[in-house]
């Protein structure tokens, strides 16, 4: 089972209560008060962990609670702290506040952290409350209860392209012949219904990760069979392959359908039809691939690819196309000789009667002014 959005509830653990003791020993006439802190409750606490792919381990569980916090005791004892809940998601989960519904964090990157609950504040014991006027307290206080929120965490594959087509229009069987990924493939529409992801290398240097975008329908956009959990995916794609069948089973036009693919994507969103697109005809052994190539050709006013997932070919020539892509998207700066160092900040001017004829006062001055030392909380 693949899940990819749950709604839970979590709970920060309550704080420790305070102690109120007198310490009573033989000997010690004036003992005084003895009574010692409780400990904090802990935090839950949202994790993006490498090799965690799908929120299954929510599903069956919607209340997670961190530990409380350990009483105070006599002899001034503080209580424990309570553990903090780390709970582990995939790279590429938003979290949502599900009472309000803004966006906590998205939790993008791997070991991305965000507390989602934290715990409560431990009560004084009345060791915490003497005073010189006030020498006997018999004051204490109560742990804090800890945040309470519910939230909605929601998974969007992180990939660098996305294959996005009708239902049956070969994105499974591209994704196992360019990568390791093993999909589900049959002959009949809606064989995937999560997204799969698999690294493609196009040559030594260079690779990228492809996802395999559950087929769209018309009126994915207002959620008509999965089309939100579906376009859901496509939003971190940064490049869109768009995969047209020359011969669809149903027996549509594959012109309308691209241009109703390309409906749902601005309809979901406008950004998503922004984004770069190459297209390109799959199973282009059928004998009307050629026109359709010719059709689309004119609608998209772009180079179409003519491949083949069975035959393979085409495919190298695809691969290019997405290759450069990346690059003009992603294009980092190379060392040559035509850049330049960046200026290093000149040392600020010590007045010479602070820095003397050793100038051991300028270097000191020099080293405070350019080393950033942090202060603790």
């Amino acid at each position: 089972m693949f899940v990819d959005r749950v709604e839970i509830e979590v709970t920060g653990g309550k704080g420790g209560d305070g102690c109120m003791s007198f310490r009573k020993e033989k000997f010690v006439p004036r003992g005084g008060p003895d009574g010692g802190d409780g400990g904090g409750g802990g935090s839950v606490i949202l994790v993006a962990r490498d090799g965690v792919n799908n929120l299954n381990d929510f599903a069956g569980r919607k209340f997670w609670k961190a530990e409380r916090g350990s009483h105070g005791s006599g002899a001034k004892r503080t209580g424990r702290h309570g553990a903090d809940m780390v709970l582990y998601v995939p790279p590429g989960t938003t979290i949502i506040d599900a009472e309000h519904g803004f966006v906590i964090k998205d939790m993008i990157d791997i070991d991305d952290t965000v507390v989602v609950a934290r715990g409560g504040k431990a009560g004084k014991g009345n060791t915490s409350f003497k005073s010189a006027t006030n020498q006997a307290p018999r004051e204490r206080t109560v742990g804090e209860l800890g945040e309470v929120r519910n939230l909605i965490l929601e998974l969007k594959s992180i990939a660098d392209v996305g294959l996005i087509g009708m239902p049956n229009a070969g994105k499974s069987t591209l994704l196992s012949r360019l990568s390791q990924a093993r999909p589900e493939i049959a002959n009949y529409p809606f064989t995937t219904k999560h997204p799969n992801l698999g690294q493609v290398k196009v040559d030594r240097d260079r690779s990228f990760i492809l996802a395999d975008i559950p087929g769209l329908i018309e009126g994915a956009h207002e959620g008509v069979g999965l089309g939100h959990e579906f376009l859901r995916h496509v939003e971190r794609a940064g490049i869109l392959v768009h995969l047209v069948e020359p011969e669809p089973s149903d027996g549509t036009d594959p012109v309308e359908n691209y241009r109703s693919i390309r409906h749902e994507l601005t309809e979901y969103t406008s950004q998503l039809s922004e984004r770069p697109e190459i297209v390109a005809v799959t199973k282009c052994e059928l004998p009307a691939a050629d026109e359709v190539c010719q059709r689309m050709a004119e609608v998209v006013d772009q180079r179409v690819h003519r491949i083949s997932a069975m035959t393979g070919e085409g495919l190298k020539d695809l691969l290019e196309a997405v290759s450069a892509e990346l690059l003009k998207r992603h294009q980092l700066p190379t060392a040559s000789s035509n850049m330049v160092a960046p200026e290093e900040p000149k040392p600020k001017r010590v007045p010479p009667h602070l820095a003397g004829p050793t100038s051991k006062l300028s270097n000191e001055v020099q080293a405070h002014d350019y080393v950033h030392e942090e202060e603790s909380p």
